[in-house]
């Protein structure tokens, strides 16, 4: 099982290192360089990837943001002339450039992707 381990000289979390010259994992402090030998030579990595469309939902009342910059495309569900638009967040490079409309009448609220 995963655990995480503590510096014990400054209690900061020691994190994964490799010693190339001696072929061999360490667990060493990023303040204080403290370092100790791991006893399992396994490292989990859990990554947590957001969709674009995930981080948007996220966001409330985009439309009365003065930051992002607005559009007359009309809106596809109610059809009000003013939208905001900002690019995808995601610097994957997998993945294409993504805009993303959001409807400016406060009672439809609606988003979309162009």
């Amino acid at each position: 099982m995963a655990s995480f381990k503590y510096c014990s000289e400054c209690n900061n979390m020691l994190y994964p290192r490799e010693d190339k010259t001696n072929r061999k994992l360490l667990f060493a402090c990023r303040n204080c360089h403290f370092e100790e030998d791991a006893d399992n030579n396994c490292v989990y990595r859990h990554e947590i990837v957001h969709a674009p469309s995930e981080q948007t939902m996220v966001l409330t009342d985009l439309s009365a943001d003065p930051t992002l910059p607005r559009t007359t495309t009309a809106c596809p569900r109610c059809g009000y002339q003013e939208a905001v638009f900002f690019q995808s967040a995601a610097r994957r490079a997998d993945t294409k450039m993504t805009l993303f409309y959001v409807c400016c009448n406060r009672a439809c609220g609606h988003r979309w992707v162009d």
